[in-house]
């Protein structure tokens, strides 16, 4: 163990972390693919596990290669992945994939391998708002200054966006605000976008009642809030995911009924990837929860410790505003799945089966354990010049 530390550099509990996470995702992902298996693939679950397992290797590799880039390097990236990802998006909502009425994909003609446009804009959006709340640092409480155009930036990707799909809008939305709140960002600012808000829900709402077919996902947003505040059963097939849910929990108790003995992923759809964590607590039950939510819970400590440290602004910036966002997406996930939350269909970030989702959640890592990177390095540079001066020092007296 000693010696892959030697290979790998930055915050040793988040790689450590990470991997356990990985882990429990090619346990769950095994468990949960059955349905699908003999759906498509004659029952084969080797053909999925592979191709996860797969994701999972790429993805690390993605981690290392990042992590030994200067973090630096990535105020500049950011601006080129942030507007190259404004037209992917637009190109996403006219020629893109179209999956139960929302166009989210696009398809990367050599490889012929599809990826969400949203978690492009997502990461890129964060690298922005970062290096542009880093170079007014001084002048954050200027309104026009960093915020204005901060929230110009975050609602020109939320737009393009939210005619898919609404909950990723609501997520970068959210991890926005907190990423300028935690860079200084006057509240009565941020106030001022609640009106805007509640405003612009209010119009959502009314549109999907009075012409639905402008916002093809809107009726099915609202009918599920709908849903959820009244918390009618008129409609059990629209219900179908949140009761099989619900039963899978209940039947899982404190200790869970075991590694892959789930019998709700025969019913329950998605429980490979937007209801795992349903799964989770089946088969390990409440305990088994509990340590996924740990996980999330530690990553985003780490992270925390890591901005704290950093001595570059735009290291602690970026640290926070992933972290938040890949943190604050898993406990949508997981309120969704305990029906604490309508159902929105967030994934759960390097748990449930998935691909380029994966490699951007692993990239957002990579560029968290480089700025953890550079705080070792210095420190060891430190600790290397005292004894020197220490010597100097004796040598002088």
């Amino acid at each position: 163990m000693h010696k892959i530390f030697d290979y790998i550099k930055g915050d040793k509990v988040i790689w450590i972390t990470v991997l356990f996470m990985a882990l429990a995702s090619i346990l769950l992902v095994y468990s949960s693919v059955i349905t699908l298996a003999y759906r498509y693939h004659d029952g084969n679950t080797f053909y999925y596990i592979l191709k996860h397992s797969l994701f999972i290797i790429s993805g690390f590799a993605l981690i290392f290669f990042i992590h030994k880039i200067n973090h630096r390097y990535f105020s500049r990236i950011g601006q080129l992945v942030f507007w190259a990802s404004l037209p992917l998006l637009v190109l996403t909502l006219i020629i893109g994939t179209n999956i139960n009425e929302a166009s989210r994909w696009l398809t990367i003609p050599v490889i012929n391998q599809s990826f969400q446009t949203s978690d492009l804009a997502k990461l890129g959006l964060i690298l922005f708002l970062a290096r542009l709340l880093t170079v007014n640092s001084g002048e954050v409480k200027i309104i026009n200054k960093a915020f204005l155009p901060a929230i110009v930036a975050t609602a020109a990707v939320c737009v393009l966006i939210l005619p898919a799909n609404f909950s990723t809008a609501a997520v970068v939305f959210i991890s926005s605000l907190m990423l300028m709140f935690m860079a200084g960002v006057p509240l009565k600012h941020l106030s001022l976008i609640i009106p805007a808000g509640v405003l612009g829900l209010l119009l959502i709402f009314t549109t999907a009642k009075v012409a639905p077919e402008v916002f093809p996902r809107a009726e099915t947003w609202t009918k599920r809030v709908e849903r959820y505040i009244s918390n009618e059963k008129a409609d059990p097939n629209a219900d179908y995911q949140v009761e099989q849910a619900k039963i899978a929990i209940a039947t899982g108790g404190i200790t869970g009924k075991g590694p892959g003995n789930s019998t709700q992923r025969n019913f329950l759809p998605h429980s490979s990837s937007d209801f795992i964590y349903a799964i989770v607590l089946e088969e390990y039950g409440l305990i088994g929860g509990l340590i996924i939510l740990m996980f999330y819970m530690i990553l985003l400590y780490r992270a925390i410790r890591i901005a704290q440290k950093t001595t570059h602004t735009f290291g602690a910036y970026v640290v926070l505003g992933l972290s938040f966002s890949l943190v604050f997406q898993g406990l949508i996930n997981m309120a969704v799945n305990v029906n604490l939350l309508p159902v929105t269909g967030q994934p759960l970030p390097l748990v449930s089966m998935g691909g380029t989702s994966l490699w951007f959640t692993c990239i957002s890592l990579g560029i968290i354990l480089s700025v953890s990177r550079t705080i070792e390095e210095t420190e060891e540079e430190e600790q290397a010049v005292e004894p020197q001066n220490q010597k100097v020092s004796h040598v002088a007296t």
